[in-house]
């Protein structure tokens, strides 16, 4: 009895901590823990992830944690929409693509 009644508890829990996930997309540039928002350069932000910097996602000024590294090895500096669930401060990417250029408004003339 006391084990149904502590797995039932736990998976409460652990259902529980699912909801807290926020799902959605983000999209911003691909930079590095060391540098964060200071810097968007390529060649620095692969320098630095080469020297054991981990990949993160500057996104509105708020620097995310991106849990899998390996999708964003082609994305150093780039501004990519990012697809996943947000746990904190961390970001669990299902998929990462290059995102459309910010296109500024062009002013008809009558």
């Amino acid at each position: 009895m006391r084990k149904r009644i502590l797995l039932a508890l736990f998976a409460t829990m652990a259902f529980g901590c699912l909801a807290w996930a926020d799902s959605g997309s983000w999209t911003g540039r691909v930079s590095d823990d060391k540098c964060g928002a200071k810097n968007h350069d390529a060649a620095c932000v692969r320098k630095c992830v080469d020297g054991g910097a981990k990949y993160v996602l500057v996104s509105r000024g708020k620097v995310y944690q991106l849990d899998a590294q390996d999708k964003f090895k082609d994305y150093a500096g780039e501004r990519v929409k990012v697809a996943g669930e947000l746990n904190g401060d961390t970001i669990t990417v299902s998929s990462v693509e290059k995102a459309a250029r910010k296109s500024k408004k062009a002013s008809s003339g009558g």
